[in-house]
């Protein structure tokens, strides 16, 4: 197709060639038909599309949010013919990246590595991939569009930053006997009581006089009674952050709390305002990947009460560690927590964001014995986790 320039010189060659002809001027007929011979060579120069295969690689594939990543992409030409005036076209989720391609000789292939946005958390779209050739002049140009079988479509996952934080203890035993729910997390510390067997049970715990007395095989349930258990509730209301900065900061919070417990394979709980985020179990090795993976796509939200954050928390039996992650901004709704943390052997409030003169008093709608930690980054975190974790 023709580019603005190259419908310029059409419309303007069509002109200067009639009014040549028209007005007996021979030179401006002599210009306009070499502007259409032009467009005319454009056309054909542009006219047959280049046989080319492309290959996009993306390394790394999940990335930290504000950590490098670079995109890779190899053109090979696999027509007879060499081929210039290339220019490749990448789209990093709303912002197009437009990038040259030198000649390509019959068979040859060249790599394209460029630098992928990672500035903000979330699920980043890349492309299609489309393929522009030009002529010399710029009067026309062919695009090619890969599809997604041709490699001209991918993903990045930018996920929050994350610091090396210890998990606070917690986890106290309340009965010598052990826990009084079903819902313990298993272990092999403490007897609870015993169950029928399930495929996969440790055939080691199967307790023989009552599966004589039964006629049904069973089981020895065992508990620990200490193992740490982690709860976060993030705060997602856009009204609680003054800054978008503040916010992505407060998930970095939530995301180091909980890849804290969850590299330990301790057990997990993630909570908003809106529901649920994620739950583990400790028992799965891929745990602090799937809470990072999660955490990457969570947004903020319109909610004008925190409150709905503890709701599930006084329907369910808890335990461990509760923290509580807002920001600087308004607080509606957070005194629900006064509600749900005697249920927790400790609890802690991280307030995310920068220290301004209207957010210097902490609210008294947290309870006044409740340890709130101001944090203004990553570093000030882990300086104030660790007082926190040896208080």
């Amino acid at each position: 197709m023709l580019s603005p320039t190259g419908w310029g010189a059409l419309v303007g060659g069509a002109a200067l060639l009639g009014a040549g002809y028209g007005f007996g001027y021979p030179e401006a007929a002599v210009l306009g038909l070499a502007c259409l011979l032009a467009v005319g060579v454009a056309l054909v120069w542009t006219g047959r599309s280049p046989r080319l295969s492309a290959r996009r690689r993306v390394t790394p594939r999940k990335v930290a949010r504000g950590d490098g990543a670079e995109g890779f992409v190899a053109l090979t030409n696999t027509g007879g013919r060499s081929r210039r005036g290339l220019d490749l076209t990448d789209r990093c989720g709303a912002s197009p990246l437009t990038l040259h391609v030198p000649a390509l000789a019959a068979g040859a292939e060249h790599t394209v590595r460029y630098p992928l946005p990672t500035e903000r958390r979330g699920r980043i779209a890349l492309g299609p991939l489309r393929l522009e050739r030009t002529d010399p002049l710029g009067l026309s140009r062919r695009v090619r569009v890969f599809g997604p079988r041709e490699g001209g479509t991918d993903t990045l996952l930018v996920r929050p930053r994350v610091c090396l934080l210890p998990v606070l203890p917690s986890g106290t035993a309340h009965h010598v006997e052990g826990p009084t729910s079903d819902t313990a997390d298993e272990g092999s510390l403490t007897f609870h009581a015993l169950r029928e067997y399930v495929l996969g049970d440790d055939l080691r715990r199967v307790h023989w006089r009552s599966s004589a007395r039964t006629g049904t095989l069973m089981v020895k349930q065992l508990v620990d009674v200490s193992l740490p258990h982690t709860t976060v509730v993030l705060d997602t209301r856009a009204v609680a952050y003054t800054a978008e900065e503040d916010f992505e900061l407060a998930v970095d919070c939530a995301a180091s709390v909980a890849f804290a417990a969850a590299r330990s394979n301790f057990p997990v709980d993630v909570l908003g305002e809106t529901g649920p985020v994620l739950r583990t179990d400790g028992a799965g090795g891929g745990d602090a990947d799937a809470l990072l993976d999660r955490l990457a796509l969570v947004r903020l939200s319109a909610r004008a009460s925190a409150a709905g954050a503890f709701d599930d928390l006084e329907r369910a039996r808890r335990r461990g560690s509760l923290v509580v992650i807002t920001g600087t901004g308004d607080t509606t709704g957070l005194g629900a927590l006064e509600r749900v943390r005697r249920r927790f052997d400790r609890t802690v409030v991280l307030r995310a964001g920068a220290e301004t003169g209207g957010a210097q008093a902490e609210p008294r709608s947290l309870g006044s014995d409740v340890p709130q930690l101001r944090v203004t980054g990553l570093d000030s975190l882990l300086a104030a986790w660790r007082r926190e974790a040896v208080r």
